[in-house]
């Protein structure tokens, strides 16, 4: 099958192991790499890849997925609002189980008779909203700017068909900010990134320039096992002869421009905002809130919202775990009270969720 079987050739994976074990020989000292896109975590963990690496190359995965980096906080405010009257809430369906504030969630919300729907698309909330007119239609827009452009082009339909009972509570956030943080956050010692395919997509290459200016190896890594080797080799080769760059693996995906159709259509609706992070607080710059001449559209203007206050949940390692200073096994819920039957973080929540992965898979 194209792009997929000639990723996943036996041969091809021993050959780059190879390198990979005389490179890491070569720089001779501990080697970290952290992932950045939920689906590398989850892809690094199915097909086993920490386990075939050398012991001095070390991956770590960061805020890469964005149910998880989504804030205490917004995930209570969704929980108010799924409460109110008159109100169908929609989000996509890994939200349903995360947990807020002492343990509630949509999923529980929706057990006590809220009207909590779970969407593919956003492009459903358009037929929602239609058929219930007398209901006001709230999206949860949750994602990087891989799925932000969607939101945006619903967001431009429904105000060309004057659909006004739709409106959207956005806790998107992009990714270049984050990364920024984690390259001055003093805990962390990361040598290079594995850049998100999917996002890069929408963004090229050129967003990641804070990481060679930081004097870090960065590559844009596709989803299979000899994607993810490759890129490690890349950043390796990168690292080993001190010549840091943005460099593309994923070529089959990804242009160095990006998608700038795409990134026209969302910026035309969005404006970045300081957002909240789970694990790295409050990142200037760093979310997606929608432009004032779209405020008819923005659930956070449309309603009146209580001053929420949330804590912190009990023992959870998400937070760290997110920021790649912590792995699961080092928090102590993890496997014992935390499961993805009973999840009490987030991290254990996704399928792209490291806790969940390692759970899974290691």
């Amino acid at each position: 099958m194209k792009f997929i079987d000639e990723y996943r050739d036996p041969e091809i994976v021993v050959g780059l192991l190879k390198q990979i074990t005389s490179a890491s020989v070569r720089i001779a000292r501990p080697v970290t790499i952290m992932e950045i896109c939920g689906s590398h975590t989850y892809a690094i963990g199915r097909f086993g890849i920490r386990k075939l690496l050398p012991d001095n190359i070390h991956l770590i995965s960061g805020p890469g997925c964005p149910v998880c980096v989504t804030s205490a906080r917004d995930v209570d405010l969704a929980l108010y609002l799924a409460s109110l009257p008159n109100v169908i809430f929609a989000t996509f369906g890994d939200m349903l189980r995360v947990p807020g504030t002492g343990g509630n969630s949509l999923q529980k919300k929706r057990a006590e008779g809220c009207d909590v729907r779970v969407v593919s698309s956003a492009d459903e909330c358009i037929g929602v909203a239609l058929s219930h007119p007398q209901k006001e239609i709230v999206m949860m827009g949750v994602g990087f700017e891989t799925t932000a452009p969607t939101i945006a082009a619903v967001i431009n339909s429904c105000r060309k068909k004057d659909i006004r009972n739709f409106s959207v509570f956005s806790v998107h956030k992009i990714v270049p900010p984050a990364i920024s943080a984690l390259l001055a956050d003093p805990l962390l010692n990361i040598d290079g990134f594995l850049c998100p395919g999917h996002v890069s997509t929408m963004i090229g290459a050129a967003a990641y320039q804070m990481i060679p200016d930081a004097r870090r190896a960065a590559v844009i890594t596709g989803f299979e096992p000899v994607d993810i080797l490759e890129g490690v080799l890349m950043l390796l080769q990168q690292i080993e002869n001190k010549n840091m760059s943005v460099a593309i693996q994923y070529s089959r995906g990804v242009r160095p421009e990006g998608n700038t159709r795409a990134m026209t259509l969302l910026q035309s609706v969005f404006e970045t905002a300081d957002a909240q992070w789970r694990g790295l607080g409050t990142i200037p710059e760093s979310g997606l809130a929608l432009r004032d001449e779209f405020a008819a559209y923005d659930t956070l203007k449309k309603f009146s919202l209580p001053d929420i206050h949330t804590g912190d949940i009990p023992g959870c390692g998400c937070g760290d775990i997110l920021r790649g200073i912590k792995l699961p096994h080092d928090c102590p819920l993890f496997r014992k009270v935390c499961t993805p039957a009973n999840p009490v973080g987030p991290c254990m929540v996704s399928s792209e969720g490291t806790c969940s992965t390692y759970y899974k898979y290691d």
